[in-house]
């Protein structure tokens, strides 16, 4: 039996992660009654990532500087390591990149919805979507082992994450299993030989087939380690990095797990569709995460603050229906469809590419003096706008024939 004590609102959102709490955020700001639906009692947890985000992107959408506990280390290096211990360093002019503490920096983003007037409801899981008439009228929510309760809204954003098991409901095709990865991120200590400014990558099928391994040092002398893979059990692999690569084991060969989560990230790039009749896809169940690097908080925020002035427009105009919600996904397309295609092929060159042609590949860029034309870089999430700013300089240009080179080699 299916009972409704809650109170209607004007727009729903499942999930309390940072990109359904920004859309909560930008709501409320615009005067829209919200309600956030979060499943787990406390905001930020578990975590989903390492928080490793761009400066630049934060400061452009409000979010930096950020208050004092919630960023751990700011970086201007990174080293990327070949499984033959081949090292390519990127040494730039300022810092680029912070690591936050999640839970801290999703608490903030959170609070700062509620501040605005938005309402959260925790340790809610939402069991289904109400539909009538061929539009989502709201919600079905279950509290606990309680019965389950209806819940309506004239609009219902969905912020779930990468499981995205609702959007089916909705009449849209969920993300591609195909573009997944498996990730396992673990905090460690007694970490050795690591620059602090410095975030150290590691390419190897052996390690971390299908993308690669990361360390991201603290201030505070702890690391947060991790990789994902395409294939096999992550945390298997992670223990072969830590304990087995000729440069991570170095580094790592010591360390002692804190802790450890697992979570899947999606490359595939955008779901084909984004909205329906009195429903829009925001995040990582839409699949709004960087193919190139895995990295979705940064363009989730973005579409965020897309999907919220789009669904303060529908409603003022009272016309909810896919027609007009359509222009969510047109602003999403328009701003990021080019550094998605980019991205794209990135990610299938870099999958193409054996152990031997990726040291090969880490070997021409330390040659070329690829480290000196991207020494002034500070934008690292739009890609594709980066890769024209960076192809008028001839060491690039080079680079890139190379890489092309490598690529078509690299077929069957």
């Amino acid at each position: 039996m299916i009972t409704h004590t809650a109170k209607p609102t004007d727009a729903i959102i499942i999930g309390g992660g940072p990109v359904g709490s920004y859309a909560a955020l930008n709501l409320a700001k615009l005067g829209v009654k919200v309600t956030v639906f979060e499943e787990h009692p406390e905001i930020g947890l578990p975590s989903h990532c390492a928080g490793h985000l761009s400066i630049r992107s934060l400061r452009n959408i409000g979010l930096y500087p950020l208050p004092k506990g919630i960023v751990e280390n700011t970086f201007t290096t990174a080293n990327f390591y070949s499984p033959y211990r081949t090292k390519f360093s990127l040494h730039l002019s300022r810092p680029v990149t912070t690591a936050l503490n999640r839970a801290l920096f999703d608490n903030y983003i959170a609070d700062q919805a509620k501040a605005a007037g938005a309402q959260f409801v925790l340790e809610t899981r939402v069991q289904s979507l109400i539909k009538a008439n061929g539009f989502v009228k709201g919600i079905n929510i279950q509290r606990n082992d309680q019965k389950e309760e209806e819940v309506y809204s004239k609009v219902t954003l969905d912020a779930e994450g990468v499981s995205s098991r609702l959007l089916r409901q909705a009449g849209l095709t969920a993300l591609n299993p195909k573009g997944l990865v498996y990730a396992v991120e673990a905090e460690v200590e007694n970490v050795k030989d690591v620059e602090s400014n410095a975030v150290e990558v590691y390419f190897g099928k052996a390690y971390a087939p299908g993308f690669y391994g990361w360390l991201i040092p603290k201030l505070d002398g702890t690391a947060k380690v991790g990789l994902a893979t395409n294939k096999g059990n992550p945390h298997e692999f992670l223990r072969a990095l830590m304990t087995k690569h000729p440069v991570a084991s170095k580094q790592l060969g010591k360390a002692k797990i804190i802790k450890m989560g697992y979570h899947s990230i999606t490359l595939g790039g955008p779901i084909e569709k984004t909205y329906a009749n009195g429903f829009l896809a925001i995040g990582d169940c839409a699949s709004q995460v960087k193919p190139s690097t895995g990295g979705g908080v940064i363009f989730g925020l973005t579409c965020a603050k897309i999907a919220s002035q789009t669904v303060n427009e529908a409603l003022q105009k009272g016309d909810v229906s896919a027609e007009i919600l359509r222009i969510y996904q047109k602003r999403c397309s328009d701003l990021l469809n080019f550094d998605f295609s980019v991205m794209l092929r990135l990610r299938s060159f870099l999958d193409s590419l054996s152990d031997e042609k990726v040291d090969q590949m880490l070997r021409v860029c330390r040659k070329l003096g690829v480290d000196k034309a991207l020494n002034d870089v500070d934008e690292i999430d739009f890609q594709g706008k980066l890769m024209l700013k960076i192809l008028g300089k001839p060491s690039m240009l080079t680079a890139m024939a190379y890489f092309a080179l490598l690529y078509l080699s690299a077929k069957p």
